[in-house]
Parts: structure tokens; sequence; C-alpha cells
């Protein structure tokens, strides 16, 4: 004779539904780290096209890449200007420079999803993005400011 068995589906439920989950939650947490990784990666490039073209300073310069990633400091930004010859120089701009490069360092991406009962699971280091442009004016006049606002 069968026994009854009451609420062994909701256990079974309630199974499947913690492995669903966790499953589902990694998914997209793995997507928010590919955001995060596209959004730094594009965040350079604005601050390399903005440093190239204006001359609006390293804070503006972090402002606006803040505009894709909020958690960027000044500690995780460096501007580096090259003169002709290729070398770092620290006494040009974007008027006699040929060229900067943005770096993004120090970024990490902390994980949200609980995973298998683990509180707090350690946060990965993000690799360095970087973008090089030469130097450019777009066909304005390199001593005016009207193409930057």
């Amino acid at each position: 004779m069968r026994e009854k068995q009451t609420g062994a589906t909701l256990i079974e439920f309630a199974l499947v539904l913690l492995i669903f989950l966790t499953f589902f939650l990694g998914i997209i947490d793995f997507s928010r780290m590919l955001w995060t990784w596209n959004a730094a990666n594009e965040a350079t490039r604005w601050g390399a096209r903005v440093s190239v073209v204006c001359d609006k300073g390293a804070t503006r310069v972090l402002t606006d890449m803040q505009q894709f990633l909020p958690q960027l400091t000044a500690a995780n930004v460096r501007i580096d200007w090259y003169d002709s010859s290729g070398a770092i120089s620290t006494s040009c701009d974007h008027t006699n420079c040929a060229g900067v490069n943005v770096s993004i360092t120090n970024l990490n991406y902390q994980w949200i999803s609980p995973i298998a009962g683990a509180s707090a699971l350690p946060s990965l280091a993000m690799p360095e993005f970087s973008t090089y442009l030469p130097r450019e004016v777009m066909g304005q006049d390199p001593n005016s400011s009207v193409i930057c606002n």
C-alpha cells in the first residue's frame, strides 16, 4: 500500500528552485560583469577622445568617464601625454602633443550573486583598460575651444 507523501512536491520544487535561481543569478551576475568590462573600455575611449580634442583637464575627463562607470576615482584613471618623439611628456597639452593615452587600472568587480552559501565572494581584479589616440583638431583652430563645451 502506498504511504501518503504529503509535501513531497513542495520539497522537490524547493530543491529545483534553489538550483534554478543559483544558475539564473549567476548568469545575471556574469552579464553584469561583461557590461562593466564594456563600460570600462568605452570610458577609456571617451576619456582619450575628450583629452585629445579638448583641454578640459584631468578632473573634467574623470567626470566625463564617470558617466560610464560611476565607481571610477582619480586613483583609477591615468592620462599620459606623448610628445612627437613618443616619450611621455608633462609639459604638453592637446595643442602641441602627438597623442594621449588614457587608462583605467585597479578596477575590481564585486560579485553580488549568492553562490552555494558563500556570504561574500572575493572581488575580481579586472585587467588594465587603455586607449591611445593621436592629436587631432577636427578642422578647427587648435587655439579655439569652440568644439569643447
